[in-house]
């Protein structure tokens, strides 16, 4: 699937979305039930929808970011922050999947693995299927296949997840606090998928997220989209030097200051277009997706904050890019 043909699914999915409330719930009350042992019958890998990923690397509508349960804040105003300072921590809570208000409804779009009584969702970071052995580390177990709204209670539990059967195994170079991977092969086929877990998390400064991702003197090479290429799937890649320049932006993201997202937030910056996506495929082949708003800020993923990068190092970064 190219990516015009990918973008095109995503936003028919959009179109599409709705609340899976029952198996919200089902999920939910799995997290809080004892441990039980996977099933082992073998399914055909549920291929993870790529339809979703668009929304996973952050540039979908505000209505996607309603999975996270917090209050709504006023729209901060951005402004310069010194590198190295500290700041007031965020708090993401841990991801609930259910509630009475019907909210969670990312659930049942994002592809979820629940691993250690967490819930690791579809990674912005992609990685190429012939690259994935290599980041292959030890085998933690096999999802349970079959998930859906008339599933039983007892499937839902650890290693539950909506990606049907698959082997998840730790990635080698990340904490697997933060990330696993599912890995199948069929047919001599691979099909591999990351998953993160940005939630039950507190970000003190930007390193907290970002320097999960290993950026800092491991990038090698680097592409960057306008927001208007991105959105009519024009796929006009610009070329983005490894070099100094990028190296300095990356430590000024590790110093930035996080702010939680909100819904006035949310629809201050979606409702503009003065976005650039920048692509860094890192010296593991993996790749990672970062969004930059022109109010300063930039988001990985759908991880509900946004890093307030010092206003001059961003400046200099972002007009280096051009229009």
């Amino acid at each position: 699937m190219n990516e015009e043909q990918f973008k095109q699914n995503y936003k028919k999915a959009v179109d599409h979305m709705k609340t899976n409330e029952q198996m919200k719930k089902r999920v939910e009350q799995s997290l809080n039930t004892q441990h039980q042992g996977p099933k082992r019958q073998r399914k055909p890998l549920y291929i993870a929808a790529s339809v979703v990923i668009a929304a996973s690397i952050g540039l979908a509508a505000p209505s996607v970011w309603q999975q996270f349960n917090g209050p709504a804040e006023p729209t901060p105003q951005v402004a310069e922050v010194t590198p190295g300072a500290s700041f007031d921590p965020i708090v993401i809570p841990k991801m609930e999947l259910s509630d009475s208000q019907g909210k969670g409804a990312m659930a049942d779009m994002m592809q979820l693995v629940v691993y250690g009584g967490n819930v690791y969702t579809q990674s912005p970071t992609l990685l190429d299927s012939t690259n994935a052995l290599s980041l292959r580390g030890d085998k933690l177990g096999t999802t349970t296949g079959g998930i859906n709204e008339l599933s039983g209670q007892d499937k839902y539990t650890e290693f539950a997840s909506n990606i049907g059967e698959a082997d998840i195994y730790a990635v080698n170079g990340y904490d697997k606090d933060f990330r696993i991977m599912s890995y199948t092969e069929i047919d001599g086929q691979v099909y591999a998928q990351l998953f993160d877990k940005n939630n039950g998390i507190t970000i003190g400064t930007g390193a907290d997220l970002i320097g999960k991702l290993h950026l800092e003197g491991n990038v090698a090479s680097a592409q960057w989209e306008t927001f208007d290429s991105w959105n009519n799937g024009k796929q006009q890649f610009q070329p983005l030097a490894a070099d100094e320049s990028l190296e300095s932006f990356i430590s000024a993201l590790s110093a930035a200051k996080p702010i939680a997202t909100s819904p006035e937030l949310e629809e201050n910056l979606y409702g503009k277009e003065d976005r650039k996506i920048i692509y860094l495929t890192l010296k593991d082949k993996t790749q990672v997706p970062l969004v930059l708003f022109g109010e300063g800020l930039v988001r990985y993923g759908n991880v509900p904050a946004f890093l307030e990068v010092e206003k001059g190092a961003f400046q200099a970064f972002w007009s280096s890019l051009g229009e």
